[in-house]
């Protein structure tokens, strides 16, 4: 006697939410509740496995608005004002990326686009999609490939290591003309800051919280 296609289905759910995989060495585990601030490493390669995560899709949802409007002002407002002879200019992003290509760095400023604006742009975009659908507790159209897309990523959203470059570039520029940080350095450190803060949410969850859809 057969069994039932659904209990079938119904059982690989139960088995896929009690054990882990470890991505790095494929070694299983049991899953098990944590408690706050516990980290779930592997045993074999002590890779991190699950952390105990305390912000729900609610509050991911909200962050991820708070940081695209961070993100747009961030982009709009001057970042530095350099004054010389009582002239003053007023450098944006895309000012000095443009600058820079003009200047023939055309690998610097594709790399500066892309690391500063278009990565993390796309990366506030997809999880904004995913948790539209997520706080219902549904998966987004396209939900696996996005979840991979936001995999890849993830390692190339520098807005820390633009905010550590301005620092260093108004204490130097400082020696040769009159150097303000405006409105755009200030929100792209708080950019930085709200970035760490995703850095530090294990978006496998999503995998867990939000069922996929079962197929006929």
């Amino acid at each position: 006697m057969s069994t039932p296609p659904a209990a079938v289905e119904q059982a690989q759910k139960s088995m896929s939410s009690t054990l882990m995989i470890c991505e790095h060495c494929d070694t299983v585990h049991h899953r098990r509740p944590l408690a706050r601030g516990e980290v779930a490493r592997c045993a074999r390669c002590n890779a991190v496995l699950e952390r105990h995560q305390r912000i729900g899709l609610d509050a991911m949802f909200a962050l991820v608005v708070t940081v695209m409007v961070v993100f747009i002002q961030a982009n709009v407002w001057p970042i530095i004002t350099l004054g010389l002879n009582g002239e003053e200019i007023h450098a944006t992003l895309w000012g000095i990326i443009i600058m820079m290509w003009k200047e023939h760095s055309q690998v610097v400023s594709v790399l500066a686009a892309a690391t500063l604006f278009f990565f993390p742009l796309c990366k506030m975009g997809i999880l904004g999609w995913l948790l539209i659908f997520g706080r219902k507790g549904q998966r987004a159209p396209g939900f696996v490939p996005l979840m991979v897309v936001l995999h890849y990523i993830a390692p190339w959203t520098m807005s820390e290591v633009f905010v550590l470059g301005v620092l260093v570039s108004i204490v130097k520029a400082q020696l040769y003309f009159d150097v303000t940080p405006n409105i755009g350095a200030f929100a792209y450190a708080a950019l930085a800051l709200l970035i760490t803060i995703f850095s530090g949410i294990d978006l496998h969850q999503l995998w867990d919280k939000l069922p996929a859809e079962s197929t006929s």
